[in-house]
């Protein structure tokens, strides 16, 4: 129909703005931030199915911060369906990034709005976001002297979180159990995965936890082995030249050095310089990805979770001064000196136990493919020498490149194309693609190679 004037489409427009407006309140929760005036939407659908703390300790307050999310479209049975439990690395970053960032069903936007996630993946698994060590992100430490300050600390506060949180509801009792993180969790995830099978050894079957397998993205495991890779790795990127080579490696074996003679601390320092060094030398945005012409923009999460409103609708239970951070400057303190500590002797127990995944983006200058491939070979593993003669399969989704794949018996390894250090950020639906079929054992994650060395070995 015409309008016939601009009074009566005033009125129109404005009614109808009106009408939107009061549909879009009713689907969602308004959320303000005060200080800040910004209006921002959070979905009555984006909140976690449960969320809350879990005690670390019966003789302590200290608590692991929850988000649980069930599976959008479970294609089994709930009690039968897969539960992926997913930490951050640091240490002392938050499993929120994880969660807004990367691999949760809602990711944060520039405005401080929460968009749905294609690559979520809690598609078909149920996905438990672990704000771990304690005194990370939301979680608790009741004083600074309880955060740990090794892995079988951190091993031993996670598997009681973890235990406590399968005793929620009995559906999640029988559930196979698969424990993901990235970057520093590279050490958090074996580590938890070890802890969960020595303490299985001494439980009755009806209390123990049901490890069916572990993922790390991105991993820092063996930190001596890794550390000695950063020089050669940018020099045949072209990123730098023979002297700057010469001169980060000069730094790498400085950092070996402490490592043998167990200073822990300064060994990390080490480590730190050489990192420093080279994004000095390189100039690169960030060395988690040098293609980035700007770092990842995680900090939107701390934005984000610092309004009273969302830290309400998340179940957070803290004082309205606290301020949420998306990394704890106290707990990476704390585990300084456990940082260039290796946790490859637990990796080589799990692949005798359980099966493990390993993943990179290839753009990752600091815990990527060259980084992670160094220590593997290393490992004491019966199925070693099998592994490194496997196939490097092209990989494929939707028909298109998505990246390599190599497997031998417990051991896969995926090398994931158009991807930084926060993999899922840069690569969702390809991520999510690899995470179930790995855990479903389908298409290339199903199959084992022939003894056979990779046709793509001498390739271009």
């Amino acid at each position: 129909m015409k309008m016939q004037n601009e009074s009566t489409t005033l009125f129109i427009n404005t009614f109808l703005f009106f009408c939107i407006s009061i549909l879009q309140f009713q689907s969602s929760l308004s959320v303000t931030d005060s200080s800040t005036s910004t209006h921002i939407s959070f979905p009555k659908e984006a909140l976690p199915t449960k969320s809350g703390y879990l005690p670390v300790s019966s003789t302590s307050a200290s608590s692991i911060f929850y988000t649980f999310y069930e599976a959008q479209s479970s294609t089994s049975p709930l009690s039968q369906t897969p539960l992926l439990i997913w930490l951050q690395g640091g240490p002392g970053c938050s499993s929120m990034i994880g969660n807004f960032y990367e691999l949760g069903p809602w990711r944060v936007t520039n405005s401080l709005t929460l968009e749905p996630n294609p690559g979520a993946w809690n598609r078909i698994f149920g996905l438990l976001f672990l704000d771990s060590p304690i005194g990370t992100g939301f979680s608790v430490a009741s004083t600074p002297q309880e955060i740990p300050t090794d892995q079988n600390g951190v091993a031993k506060h996670l598997f009681a979180a973890i235990t406590r949180f399968v005793q929620l509801d009995s559906v999640f009792k029988h559930r196979p159990i698969y424990i993901t993180g990235e970057s520093y969790a590279g050490k958090y995830v074996p580590a938890i995965g070890y802890y969960i099978l020595e303490k299985n050894a001494e439980l009755k079957d009806t209390e123990r936890v049901n490890l069916a397998g572990l993922a790390i993205g991105d991993g820092l495991t063996d930190p001596v082995t890794q550390v000695v890779t950063h020089a050669a790795n940018a020099y045949y990127v072209g990123l730098i030249n023979e002297r700057q080579k010469n001169e980060l490696e000069k730094s790498q074996l400085e950092a070996v050095g402490l490592v043998h003679k167990g200073n822990w601390s300064e060994a990390t320092d080490a480590r730190n310089n050489v990192l420093s060094l080279l994004r000095n030398m390189t100039g690169l945005a960030t060395l988690y990805d040098y293609s980035r012409k700007v770092p990842y923009e995680d900090d939107l999460v701390g934005q984000f979770l610092n309004i009273a409103e969302v830290k309400k609708a998340l179940g957070v239970n803290v004082d309205e001064s606290f301020v949420y951070e998306i990394c704890s400057d106290i707990v990476g303190d704390v585990l300084n000196a456990d940082v260039m500590k290796s946790v490859k002797y637990m990796v080589e127990k799990l692949l005798r136990e359980s099966r493990v995944l390993m993943y990179q983006g290839q753009r990752d200058l600091r815990d990527g493919v060259v980084q992670v491939e160094a220590w593997v070979k290393t490992m004491k593993w019966e199925g070693i020498v099998e592994f490194l003669k496997a196939e490097r399969e092209i990989w494929k989704v939707n028909g298109e490149v998505a990246g390599y794949v190599q497997k031998w018996k417990s051991l896969t390894n995926v090398v994931v194309l158009g991807a930084g250090h926060l993999l899922p950020t840069d690569q969702p639906l390809n991520s999510q693609a690899m995470i179930e079929d790995w855990v479903l054992k389908k298409g290339l994650f199903g199959i084992v190679p022939d003894r056979n060395v990779s046709k793509n070995v001498f390739d271009d």
